[in-house]
């Protein structure tokens, strides 16, 4: 029978929590079980990163994966804000999560994998580079900026050409410095196009500070850092990510680096492959 507890640690000064689950069972012999550190999407995402993790944690509890996943530092229980930093910082989470997971008795600690969703697979990327899990697995992360990204986004969602270009005017004037009431401003003397909303909707002050901060991230650098292997997977689906030219991408960024599109799927594919691309069944 899996049991499942809540725990804290610390990245740096601050504290986080989150939920460590094992599976049923003696630990296997040797140095120990499996473990899964997952790491969620944008925005205040918490340990179940919304109903995208129970059925993973489900499908990797039951190969006999211990699996860690994690408040984002301020939302649920964790201290902080996401907002006050950028992807650096939440990638200290994720290197402090594998730590975590490593300390816990009964797991080995060479056999500790990362997985990190859309945003969270730039994130996972970059604490896989300065941690080196056994294993890495990114899904619906996009090869290009964020800024990039977005902006593919709206324009599959059907955006019209001024509306792209103001959100290149968004973006020009975050690589400016302008703040957030000049930014809005801007929007406000363009009318507020309704289909710039899926970007700019729920957006504050605090939020703007962290989208400038990462808007021009790239995330190829990580992967050619990388020492273990990173399979990115996709759905072949997925509106939000310009899936195609990033497979392309992270597949050519290094050696050991592999490409996986689920046809049908969308920007979550299904836990059953995600855990398969983790390991599980192996």
């Amino acid at each position: 029978m899996t049991t499942s507890r809540e725990i804290t640690f610390a990245s740096g000064a601050t504290h986080l929590a989150g939920l460590l689950a094992l599976p049923g069972g003696p630990a296997p012999s040797g140095a120990g079980r499996a473990g899964v550190v997952l790491v969620g999407g944008s925005g205040p995402t918490d340990r179940d990163n919304g109903t995208y993790f129970p059925p993973l944690r489900a499908r990797l509890l039951a190969s006999g994966f211990a699996v860690l996943s994690y408040d984002k530092r301020g939302v649920g229980a964790s201290g902080g804000d996401w907002r006050a930093g950028g992807l650096a910082e939440l990638a200290d989470d994720a290197t402090a999560a594998l730590a975590r997971l490593r300390a816990e008795p009964g797991v080995d600690p060479a056999a500790v994998r990362l997985f990190g969703h859309s945003e969270g697979g730039w994130v996972a990327l970059r604490a896989a580079a300065r941690a080196g899990p056994e294993r890495l697995v990114t899904s619906g992360c996009p090869a290009v900026t964020p800024a990039a990204q977005e902006r593919h986004a709206l324009a599959v969602r059907g955006a019209a050409s001024e509306v792209l270009g103001l959100y290149d005017r968004l973006i020009a004037a975050g690589r400016a410095g302008v703040g957030f009431a000049a930014a809005d401003e801007l929007l406000a003397r363009a009318g507020r196009p309704a289909a710039l909303d899926p970007f700019w909707a729920d957006v504050d002050a605090r939020t703007w500070a962290f989208l400038v901060r990462k808007q021009d991230h790239d995330p190829l650098p990580d992967v050619a850092r990388l020492r273990c292997p990173h399979t990115a997977l996709y759905g072949a689906d997925d509106p939000l990510v310009p899936v195609a030219a990033s497979a392309r991408a992270f597949a050519g960024a290094a050696p050991r680096a592999t490409a996986v599109l689920v046809p049908g799927a969308g920007h979550r594919p299904p836990a059953e492959d995600v855990a398969r691309a983790l390991g599980a069944g192996e």
